[in-house]
């Protein structure tokens, strides 16, 4: 390969890092309620932790401010997320929402099946994240038949 070639997928890995306040707190919630299972965890003398969950396939939802408005009204009905929001895939919606609340979380808005085919669920959660919880209802080959579903670029 020379050096302007570049290999289809060149990121091996996105690993998003929150701070959280309150440590235990947060893996608590991101480990043991939602369930990502704790890949490595480090520390140090000085007291600074870290762990890292594994969160399956990652990948990188880059919004114009119109499509973000647009998620936004869907899924809440008004202007709530902050620049940044996650957003975890997960077999049921309404199961892991009833769980991620009774674990501390706040809900924004209750599942809700959107136009793009999936059921999403707002919440705030602990580390001062906003997430989404979605239940994917079509194949990504399905939704990919569908207008305004193509993954062409502009």
């Amino acid at each position: 390969m020379s050096s302007s070639e570049v290999p289809a997928s060149p990121v091996r890995q996105l690993r998003l890092v929150v701070e959280a306040d309150d440590y235990e707190a947060a893996v608590r919630f991101y480990r043991d309620v939602l369930g990502l299972p704790e890949q490595a965890a480090f520390s140090s003398g000085d007291d600074a932790h870290v762990v890292i969950l594994d969160a399956g396939r990652a990948t990188l939802e880059i919004a114009n401010p119109a499509q973000k408005r647009m998620i936004d009204d869907v899924e809440v009905g008004r202007q709530v997320a902050p620049h940044i929001r996650v957003a975890f895939e997960v077999d049921d919606t309404a199961a892991t929402t009833d769980r991620l609340v009774a674990a501390g979380a706040a809900q924004v808005a209750p599942p809700t099946t959107t136009p793009w085919h999936s059921v999403n669920a707002r919440l705030d959660a602990p580390a001062d994240l906003h997430i989404t919880v979605f239940q994917e209802l079509r194949t990504l080959d399905d939704r990919a038949s569908l207008d305004g579903f193509g993954t062409d670029a502009p």
